[in-house]
Formats: structure tokens, sequence, C-alpha cells
């Protein structure tokens, strides 16, 4: 995963993107019938099931929109919440509020559906050694948002993009003329560039777990798409020498019989990419 500094601007992009996407030279609705000296007060009320999530980027949303903005916040990120529930007041100018009112609940609402996702398959996963992964399958222009969201419903990220980690699925494995030459090609460069950068490995089969054991430097095997049997088979033969992964249309009918393998951990991209928003609205007390 990225540095916190690095995360953090990525948050701030976020924030300032979606405000100029959403205001532009003016929320003109507001200007027209508020006066500019107008207080107010708003609730952030679920009129849902599941985990909240968002809460601490709502507070940097309404600081980068009017530092002057006060948050009361009762529930904070990762708190399980059901219909009803408020968890937060906002107080302060009423064009602040509202300048800022959709791009917090367009967050809230698609972090939450990620969190309580996420903490769903971890609930399956007690018990077990395995930890749930997210993936690249993310949103773009919010990737920091959907895997900050990850973490508070109890999950790990994988690698948040392309520079942060050395991933070598199939299409890289068979441009680079197989397995052994990809490796040993990633190797030199990253010895050539001098960076540190972990190599996870995708293995297509047993065959392929086997040849990627002959090169050492290997942080971590990908089992993408195994059976049960042949995952068992990939943990036994990997041991200790790197840590494993298993991947491909795992979900949560399914996942606890992967973990059960003895895989270290599971990525799912339907974390991110298959959630129906919790329904939450910011109404005016």
């Amino acid at each position: 995963m990225i540095a916190e500094t690095q995360f953090q601007k990525e948050i701030d992009y976020i924030i300032e993107n979606a405000i100029r996407e959403d205001v532009g030279d003016g929320d003109h609705s507001s200007l027209a019938c508020i006066p500019s000296d107008a207080m107010g007060k708003a609730k952030l009320l679920v009129k849902d099931e599941g985990i909240i999530a968002g809460v601490d980027f709502a507070k940097q949303v309404f600081a980068h929109v009017d530092k002057n903005l006060d948050v009361e916040v009762l529930l904070p990120d990762a708190t399980a919440v059901q219909y009803g529930d408020i968890a937060f007041y906002v107080e302060g100018r009423s064009q602040s509020i509202l300048k800022a009112e959709r791009l917090v609940l367009n967050a809230m609402q698609r972090m939450s559906a990620i969190a309580t996702k996420t903490g769903e398959y971890v609930n399956i996963l007690k018990g077990t050694r395995a930890q749930i992964l997210d993936t690249r399958k993310t949103t773009p222009g919010i990737r920091a948002l959907e895997k900050w969201a990850v973490k508070i419903g109890g999950g790990e990220n994988h690698r948040f993009a392309l520079y942060d980690m050395i991933m070598l699925k199939d299409n890289h494995i068979d441009f680079a003329g197989g397995l052994t030459k990809a490796i040993k090609k990633t190797q030199a460069y990253l010895k050539r560039t001098n960076r540190d950068l972990k190599i996870i490995v995708e293995a297509r089969n047993l065959n392929e777990v086997t040849e990627i054991l002959e090169s050492s430097g290997v942080y971590r095997i990908l089992l993408d798409n195994f059976n049960y049997e042949d995952t068992l088979k990939a943990v036994e033969i990997i041991g200790n020498q790197c840590l494993t992964e298993s991947s491909g249309g795992i979900n949560e009918e399914t996942v606890r019989k992967y973990a059960e393998c003895g895989v270290d951990y599971i990525s799912s991209g339907a974390l991110t990419h298959s959630v129906n928003n919790l329904d939450l609205s910011l109404k005016a007390v």
C-alpha cells in the first residue's frame, strides 16, 4: 500500500476535483435564495443497515468547503448502523452545508456499501488464517475512497496501483516469453532501477506453481481460478517458501472453502465493483 502522505494527497485530489465538477462557478440554487450569512444545521440520517464509512472523509470535505463548519460525530467509521441512526450533525453557513452535501452523500453511500460487503467477507473468514483483499477493479478517480472503505470494513488493501508493487499476470508472462523469463527480467529491472518492490506472480496451474518456486525472490504466488483440490495441493507445494493468494470469481458462497485450503490471502474485485449503495440522507434540522 502507498505511504500515508501519498494516500492523503489522493484524497485531497478527489475532494478538489469533485468540488470543481459539482460546483463550477457557483451553487446558484443556494446563492439565489439563501443569504450568505444564514446559519443552519443538518444531520446525516441512515436509512439502511450496514457499516458506516466515510465519516472522516466527510469531515475533510466540510473543512475544505468551509473551515468554520462544525461537525459533531455520533457514529464514527466502522460502526454498525441501522435505519433511523444519525451519524453526525454539521452546523454553520447554510450555503456551505449545501455546497458539500452531494459529495459527502455520494462518497459515504458508496464507501458504506463497500465497508458493509467487506465486513460480510471478514465474518465468513473468521477462524481461518486468510485475509480478504481488494483489487484494482475500482471506480476510476476514487480508488483511494474505495480502498479506504475496505479497510474500514475490516479487510486489507492489495497494491494501490501499478507503481507500488510488481504483479506478473498471464499477459505479462505471455508477452515476456514465459514465467521464468518474466521473473528474471523483472528482478533485473528492479536491480537496474534501484527499486524495492515486492513481486507477485500469477500461476494458472500446478506446473506453473512449481516453476515459479524455482526462482527465488517471489513474495507471493497468486493462484488464479484454481479449484479447491488444486488450491490444497498448491499450498502444500509452496509451504513456507512464499505467501499464497487465491483469486478469480470468488464470492460469499465459496470464499470460506478457499480459506480452509490454507491460503494467506483471498482477493475479490466484488468488494468494490459489485455493491449497492447504502441509503443515506443529509437533512436540515
